[in-house]
């Protein structure tokens, strides 16, 4: 049995280093226990990163939900899996209605469908489209 643990190791000048330890237990030809063989790895700088990307996630996050210009996402499939607040303004549907659902099919309009099915499908296959307009 292999356990993997993660804890901060100080320095002997008190500086904390955060380290992954594999610890696995120490078989003697007799099948007796006689010890642990452990191995650690500095992960300091992976664990700052981390902290780092998640403080960008919430800025980003916070910077779609009070951006003033309606921000929506879809998967590959074309269902909503992003809604801020200002598309729930403007739109009247709130993010828990449109999540998962069609955009096309549920809430374009029939007589944009096709030309805003076609937008998208460009956005996903990386081609981008500089301004498209729709009532």
């Amino acid at each position: 049995n292999t356990a993997n643990f993660e804890f901060p190791l100080y320095t002997k000048d008190g500086r904390p280093v955060e380290v992954l330890l594999n610890a696995t237990p120490r078989i003697d030809s007799s099948g007796k226990l006689v010890g642990v063989v452990g191995v650690g790895q500095d992960i300091t700088e992976k664990k700052q990163a981390e902290v780092q990307l998640t403080r960008v996630a919430a800025d980003l996050r916070k910077l779609i939900d009070t951006a003033n210009a309606p921000i929506f996402g879809i998967d590959t499939q074309g269902r909503v899996n992003e809604w801020n607040d200002k598309a729930a303004e403007i739109t009247k549907w709130s993010k828990g209605e449109v999540m998962g659902h069609e955009l096309v099919a549920k809430f374009i309009s029939p007589d944009y469908r096709d030309s805003v099915s076609r937008v998208l499908d460009n956005a996903l296959n990386g081609q981008e489209t500089a301004n498209f307009e729709f009532p």
